[in-house]
């Protein structure tokens, strides 16, 4: 027992950020506001950090790293005015559906100095150096709420190979609308210009939100979910990546947070839309803060079948930085 809580002190110890300080005006980094940004020589490629006070002060930092070959990442935060600089070590949590694939999804949670609140972080893999010369990515903040002002949220994991199944998408928000969905967020690589129409109304009416994904401009993307040691980087467009992201985009601000593919609908049998069913079904559980649904395809033949999860995340279950969460979606 005294070893086990020796380890864990050092380990916290470890991770406490350190001063320095550095002479000259502070934070000139270029601000950068893509959604995905590669790290120059480390394997890392950031997509965005979220302030996180749920557990302690931390900031979380969503990203895509080579999960054998990085070890140690450090978190860079400015305070103004005070001319101080706080270097906190990141913990890698990289998601267990790897897959086989050398690059895989990651938390890197990073504690917060006390003192001050940071705008912005840059992410390194030195210890030293000089930040002006860093990137800074802006920390995205959202702060409890008693009321969400969205009630459900539909995250669509990767719209790419030029998607131009435009009649299923357009069946799909319809009955998304009927159901009681207010914002779907899509993130998207590639498609027709057909569809891009389609989209142009959907945004324009405020029930789609794009969330650009040029993740084959870094990576070389498989076609199969499973590696193959034939040269590729990722399967299915890093869609866990996208779909982590997407949860904490709507950190308290949508009750509940579906994930699924386009094509998947969950469609109550005994309730009208899903504000009725999602409160029987916490009345039944109340103790279960993220549901699955079990989806069956139509199969093509009697021979074909196929089953797929889809799940709906609860406020109050929001993936956390500092827990592993396994997921069942592929």
């Amino acid at each position: 027992m005294m070893m086990t809580l020796a380890y864990l002190w050092t380990q916290r110890h470890s991770l406490q950020p350190k001063i320095t300080t550095q002479e000259g005006n502070l934070c000139r980094g270029e601000i950068i506001n893509n959604t995905i940004t590669a790290l120059k020589s480390t394997r890392t490629f950031i997509i965005a950090p979220y302030f996180d006070d749920r557990e302690s002060k931390i900031t979380c930092v969503i990203g895509i790293v080579h999960h054998k070959k990085v070890k140690d990442l450090f978190c860079w935060f400015c305070c103004q005015p005070d001319g101080e600089i706080y270097l906190s070590k990141a913990a890698i949590y990289v998601h267990s559906d790897q897959f086989g694939f050398p690059y895989a999804a990651a938390d890197m949670p990073c504690l917060e100095p006390q003192n001050c609140d940071p705008n912005f972080v840059s992410i390194s893999w030195a210890r030293k150096g000089n930040i002006d010369q860093l990137p800074r990515f802006e920390i995205k903040k959202t702060r409890k709420v008693e009321t969400f002002p969205i009630e459900f949220t539909v995250c669509i994991s990767t719209m790419f190979g030029n998607y131009n199944n435009v009649l299923q998408f357009i069946q799909s928000m319809e009955m998304y609308k009927i159901l009681g969905v207010q914002k779907v967020m899509i993130y998207k690589n590639s498609c027709s210009q057909l569809m891009a129409k389609v989209l142009e109304f959907y945004i324009a009416a405020r029930t789609v939100k794009i969330i650009p994904w040029p993740i084959t401009s870094y990576l070389k993307v498989s076609p199969r979910w499973r590696f193959m040691e034939d040269g590729t980087h990722i399967g299915h467009h890093r869609q866990i990546t996208a779909l982590n992201d997407c949860i904490y985009r709507n950190m308290y601000r949508s009750k509940f947070v579906l994930l699924n593919d386009i094509e998947e609908i969950i469609l109550p049998i005994k309730h009208p839309h899903w504000k009725i069913m999602m409160s029987s079904l916490q009345e039944q559980n109340p103790g279960a803060g993220i549901f699955l649904f079990e989806t069956h395809i139509f199969p093509k033949t009697i021979y074909a079948s196929a089953v797929s999860v889809a799940v709906l995340v609860h406020k109050e279950s929001i993936v956390s930085c500092l827990i592993k969460l396994k997921t069942t979606i592929e």
